[in-house]
């Protein structure tokens, strides 16, 4: 039995414990020690802690199992056991949401994942699911840690099963901040978005000296796989910036576009750009012509909410653009065509980009605005032996089995497949509009005019000047502007001045669509 005299000297072991508990928490929040610090901070590194604080809102931060440690045996492992065991987990918020994040520690052991890593990590991941969260990894790890063998690869498959488990129900984004080598890389091509840092950042399975060691090939670790090579070449990476911070903040305004799980809708902001706003610049922006190119990402300005765009895979497959903005305060995805570049026709890495993003769009109910001046797909050896049937299919498929809101809108030319492809009426746009610009059609007039009328032209005394006469009579029968609407393709031919505000007015009306896709397991896309 505890007596009175006993109390004074158990409350003064209570505060001690207390005193304890925050040097251990300390300690745990500090890190290793501060030369493992000033290393990170002189490859041009944040700490995983200020990672943290610029992704989430100021105080937000709630971490779990901060005292973790491994029970590893081994090696020296055994000797060496500090909090955190390189990971720091937890949730916060941000612009106000829940947002769970985890980030590496590369001053502990590299930032390389073992078992009770791992098992942090699963279990934020778990979380992220359950609460209905999107979920955030800050990367800066050396791989799977190497002392712990197996269990330390076993904890990579739980990651990538977690992936695939959240995939379309809670956004993910992969930030990449260091290196990302062998298995780890799988984790971010899993996610939704990847960012990544020039010069610090780093991806690829198989490393420089594994390359010289197979293929006799010298390459550094950024040529192989570094930011930009990513942005521009692979298309593993959507998002590639100069520094972490404007990185992190990026990702911020990123979350700000998407809704926190595939049960809500994005959320909403006010807007003060008026929705009848009119596009009168629209007129100057797009030639007429059908041949002279233009900035698609000029027209997108005009029509969004006060000009402002998030564009994903900026430099990879430039001929078509994918972007998130927003009309009337309202999430919307943009696909367009980009004339700017290869005229703004349809290849295999186009049909990649704009797949994968409209799958996006409709796993998080976001619409879908597809503004089209497309000229057909690129033809050629290496497009038709590299499987532009396939690649092109995935586009097709994205659209038709999109439940979300789609409206499309013809700008100049629409050709043959590519037209029917970029969310025509056809395969189930909610509603299409047109310019008067507009050309739908199953090819160009000239190339339409050489099949059909090619015995004529052939025989003529004047070849050419037959050639002009059957174009200007195929454009004049089938290809004018007003052709398609006759016919019920399209549901309205528009001023282009107008178009910020029927958008809008369409986008409202659609916003409590809803359709049902057929029973079944999955579908089976094309690869």
């Amino acid at each position: 039995m505890t007596t009175v005299e006993d109390a004074p000297a158990e409350a003064n072991d209570a505060r001690g414990r207390v005193a304890e508990l925050h040097a251990i928490r300390e300690q745990a929040r500090r890190g290793p020690s501060e030369r493992a610090t000033e290393a990170q901070r002189a490859k041009g590194k944040l700490t995983a802690r200020e990672r943290i604080d610029l992704l989430l809102d100021e105080d937000s931060f709630n971490e779990v199992e901060p005292l973790r440690r491994h029970r590893a045996t081994g090696f020296g492992l055994e000797n060496k056991k500090p909090y955190t065991d390189g990971v720091i987990t937890g949730w916060g918020t941000v612009h106000g949401r829940t947002v769970f994040v985890y980030a590496h520690d590369f001053r502990i052991f590299g930032g390389a994942l073992g078992e009770a890593h791992a098992t942090k990590i699963h279990k934020i991941m778990d979380m992220a699911i359950q609460a209905g969260a999107p979920l955030v990894s800050l990367n800066d790890g050396a791989g799977a840690r190497i002392q712990e063998g197996v269990s330390a690869l076993a904890g990579y498959g739980g990651i990538f099963q977690r992936n695939t488990k959240a995939s379309g129900v809670i956004p993910q984004i992969s930030v990449m901040l260091g290196p990302c080598a062998g298995g780890a890389a799988y984790s971010p091509a899993l996610t939704d978005f990847v960012f990544m840092v020039r010069e610090t950042s780093q991806m690829f399975i198989t490393g420089p000296d594994v390359v010289r060691a197979v293929t006799g090939e010298e390459i550094t670790q950024n040529g192989l796989g570094g930011a930009d090579v990513h942005a521009e070449t692979s298309g593993v990476c959507h998002f590639a910036y100069d520094d972490e911070q404007t990185c992190l903040e990026e990702v911020r305004y990123l979350l700000s576009l998407l809704p926190s799980n595939n049960r809500e809708n994005p959320p909403s902001v006010p807007c003060d750009d008026p929705a009848d706003r009119s596009g009168d610049a629209l007129l100057d922006l797009v030639p007429a012509d059908g041949n002279r190119p233009y900035d698609m990402r000029k027209v997108i300005e005009e029509l969004v909410d006060d000009g402002e765009f998030l564009e994903v895979h900026e430099r990879w497959a430039t001929n078509i653009i994918c972007a998130l903005s927003r009309m009337d305060g309202e999430a919307v995805g943009i696909i367009a065509n980009q004339p700017q570049s290869l005229a703004g026709v349809l290849d295999i890495e186009a049909s990649e980009k704009a797949a994968r993003f409209v799958q996006m769009c409709d796993a998080f109910n976001i619409p879908i605005l597809t503004l089209l001046d497309v000229p057909g797909f690129l033809p050629g050896v290496d497009q038709e032996h590299g499987g532009i049937i396939r690649h092109g299919a995935k586009l097709l498929y994205a659209y038709c089995n999109a439940t979300v809101p789609r409206i499309s809108v013809v700008l100049r030319k629409a050709y043959g497949g590519a037209y029917i492809v970029m969310d025509s009426q056809s395969i189930g746009a909610d509603l299409t509009y047109a310019w008067p610009t507009n050309e739908i059609a199953v090819m160009g007039a000239e190339g339409a005019a050489n099949v059909i009328f090619r015995k004529q032209i052939a025989e003529a005394d004047d070849p050419e000047a037959m050639r002009a006469r059957m174009v200007k009579e195929y454009k004049s029968e089938l290809m004018h502007p007003y052709y398609a609407a006759e016919r019920g393709l399209v549901d309205d031919v528009i001023d282009p001045a107008e178009t910020r505000q029927v958008l809008i007015r369409s986008l409202a009306m659609l916003r409590s669509k809803h359709a049902d896709l057929p029973a079944r397991k999955h579908g089976n896309p094309p690869q």
